[in-house]
């Protein structure tokens, strides 16, 4: 049995097609919920739900040429990336193909008893497949979301496959197309309790768990049986719409021979903002390895000027002397960058 047989379901809505979705009101939520069916009068869900092929044959037609990148995994991996024993090396092969030679491939696995692992991961869908979203994306009903920068979407094709535990820097929305999808979501605040792996390499691009989530080494884990407590399950079928927030930690498993998956992933910054990612990369240079006393002094200074209300800083300065204390617009985000650079290049 897996050790998240008792995980609570992910909250589901009624079936609301998309251009009736309060995408507003979704996104308030701060959490994980499912719209059932809200996809479901798309050509490619439809097709799909005829047939795996029926689904290539109606992708087949959009897709730009551009070769993609395969990733293949043996029999014995269960299609899940991830490491050697030494965590420095990836279990599988990246490749370029065809989407006919892709398919090609997907096919002949459904007659094989132990089949490879295949999957094409996060493909710009304007890019290789344009005009696709015209017929099967939001259009303009998640728009308001999208007021700050436009979201990045983007498909993913591939057979039985498992993306580790990981977060994403981004709020998603993703849409089961075809095939059969399961998220395992944990809250922002289980990171000490799944074990984050290297920094890199990584098997996708984020870091991943080292937990197996269904059949964990307790011994080696044991604070991911508090996760566990936290975890919940999302199951979607085609046509289902998953809208989930950013750094939630989140595994994905395509549960058919076929599956594919479409997300729009979106922040509510300007365009001009930098990754927060940097900003821990820069800490672990400044101050990861100062004295205690220091650090907790620091996170004090970080919360004032960052993580409290961003008015509390400024509101008792004349304006004219706030200066960056003032809400960045795209010159003061230029002119601090150039001040960034300078000193990292001292």
């Amino acid at each position: 049995m897996s050790a998240l047989a008792s995980a609570r379901k992910t909250e589901r809505l009624e079936k609301t097609p998309v251009d009736a979705i309060d995408f507003a009101a979704l996104a308030e939520r701060d959490a994980p919920v499912i719209v059932p069916g809200a996809a479901s009068d798309w050509p490619i869900v439809q097709a799909g739900l005829t047939s795996a092929k029926a689904a290539m044959d109606y992708l087949s037609p959009y897709y730009s040429g551009r070769p993609l990148i395969l990733y293949t995994l043996d029999p014995e991996h269960r299609g899940t990336p991830f490491y050697d024993e030494t965590a420095t090396t990836m279990n599988f092969d990246a490749s370029r193909i065809s989407l006919d030679g892709f398919f090609e491939k997907i096919l002949e696995s459904f007659d094989d008893d132990s089949p490879k692992g295949y999957y094409i991961q996060s493909t710009d869908a304007d890019l290789f497949f344009p005009g696709f979203k015209a017929e099967n994306g939001l259009g303009t009903a998640a728009d308001v979301l999208f007021d700050q920068a436009p979201p990045m979407v983007s498909l993913w094709l591939g057979g039985r496959t498992t993306a580790r535990a990981h977060y994403d820097m981004s709020n998603n929305i993703a849409i089961c197309l075809a095939g059969a999808r399961r998220f395992i979501l944990f809250p922002p605040d289980q990171i000490g309790n799944l074990y984050p792996g290297p920094l890199a390499p990584t098997p996708g691009g984020q870091v991943v768990t080292m937990v197996d989530l269904h059949t964990p080494d307790l011994d080696a884990h044991p604070r991911y049986s508090d996760a566990v407590e936290h975890a919940q399950i999302a199951d979607l079928e085609p046509g289902d719409l998953l809208i989930y927030p950013a750094l939630w930690w989140h595994q994905v498993e395509a549960k058919a021979d076929f599956n594919i998956l479409m997300n729009y992933w979106w922040n509510r910054v300007p365009n001009f903002a930098d990754s927060p990612w940097t900003t821990i990369m820069h800490a672990m240079l400044s101050l990861r390895d100062r004295p205690a006393s220091e650090r907790a002094a620091w996170k004090n200074i970080f919360d004032y000027y960052i993580f409290d209300a961003p008015e509390r800083a400024a509101d008792h300065l004349p304006e004219p002397s706030r200066g960056l204390l003032n809400p960045l617009d795209l010159n003061a985000a230029r002119r601090l960058r150039a001040q960034l650079l300078r000193k990292l290049n001292r």
